[in-house]
């Protein structure tokens, strides 16, 4: 997916309908110059809705269509005749899009499962015509209700990528390599920092015909969680991954701080973070030697870890093993 096509953010302005209003009449026909009333009531206004759709990846669509306006009710005519309801509109986005207030930073709803149908903006109710206000002693009401307002306002709509597994860690710590050599996917890989600017999903197939979803996460740094490098951007898409990948390389300094510094900056954007299940892979080990390898087992955090090199496919089956089973486990 090309990141220019990649919109995880979008501001939009929505407008449901207004309700019609009702009719005030009275039944006049050649033998009847004196009927009843019976103006007929308004139709209500068109609702604005959130669905989810697996056939959508990114925000896209919505960049440059900014202004939803649903239709406004039809006011309502003689003869019982009620206004026409405003058309509804149904907004598709991918599924994990998050809509707020633009506001009050409010959560209006979540979009997770396929389907999900959620209404954002309620049309107005349409006004009721006079007949509905004839009683004994009111015989000839010259009155009726107007139609409801509609509901404007701003919302904001944030995309949080689903994952079984999210890769975390620094940049350039192969996690795009990683990504390509397990899936169809082909992001981005360049020999520097932040060549990853939006995430990355490819889907890994497994044994006896399974699969599980891996998502690559744009590279964090220490400050993520204060907005540093695009931290937040990237951070919000690691909350719905079901499992977290770290990946440090084999040539880091201390494998065990960096680790540190990831888990920190974890915590301090959203401490729930840290309840999913972790796995630890010590990438680019194709550049270190048995006996380096053996001094970095020593001072590893505990946690399941795997050596592998996806240049030269070490330990990738061990690899997809470990992490089939900490899914299903």
């Amino acid at each position: 997916m090309a990141s220019s096509n990649f919109i995880d953010y979008v501001k939009i302005y929505c407008r449901s309908g207004k309700g019609g209003a009702g009719s005030v009449h009275f039944r006049r026909e050649k033998f009847i110059p004196k009927g009843g009333p019976d103006g007929g009531d308004g139709g209500r206004g068109g609702h604005i809705y959130l669905k989810g759709s697996e056939q959508m990846w990114t925000l896209l669509h919505l960049k440059y269509k900014r202004h939803i306006i649903a239709e406004s009710g039809q006011s309502g005519s003689g003869a019982r005749c009620s206004g026409s309801d405003g058309k509804d509109i149904i907004i598709e986005v991918p599924l994990g899009t998050v809509a707020k207030n633009a506001e009050t930073d409010e959560v209006i709803c979540e979009i997770t499962q396929k389907d999900d149908l959620v209404m954002l903006m309620k049309g107005g109710r349409g006004g009721q015509g006079n007949w509905n206000f004839k009683t004994a002693t009111l015989q000839t009401p010259r009155f009726a209700q107007p139609g409801e307002p509609e509901i404007e306002g701003h919302i904001i709509l944030e995309l949080k990528i689903l994952a079984d597994i999210g890769l975390v860690g620094f940049p350039n710590a192969g996690k795009s390599t990683l990504l390509s050599v397990v899936s169809a996917a082909k992001p981005k890989i360049a020999d520097y920092p932040f060549t990853t600017l939006v995430p990355n999903i490819g889907i890994v197939s497994y044994r006896d015909n399974r699969s599980f979803v891996m998502a690559d996460i744009p590279g964090i740094i220490e400050g993520a969680h204060e907005g540093k490098g695009l931290g937040l951007r990237f951070l919000r898409h690691i909350e719905r991954n079901s499992m977290l990948l770290f990946m440090i390389p084999a040539d880091s300094d201390s494998i065990r701080e960096q680790y540190d510094i990831l888990v920190n900056e974890l915590k301090m954007y959203n401490p729930e973070l840290l309840d999913k299940k972790r796995v630890l892979a010590i990438s680019k080990c194709d550049l270190i030697d048995a006996e380096l390898k053996k001094g970095i087992k020593k001072d590893l955090p505990k946690l399941p870890t795997v050596f592998i090199s996806a240049l030269t496919d070490i330990g990738i089956t061990e690899l997809k093993d470990l992490l089939w089973e900490q899914l299903n486990s």
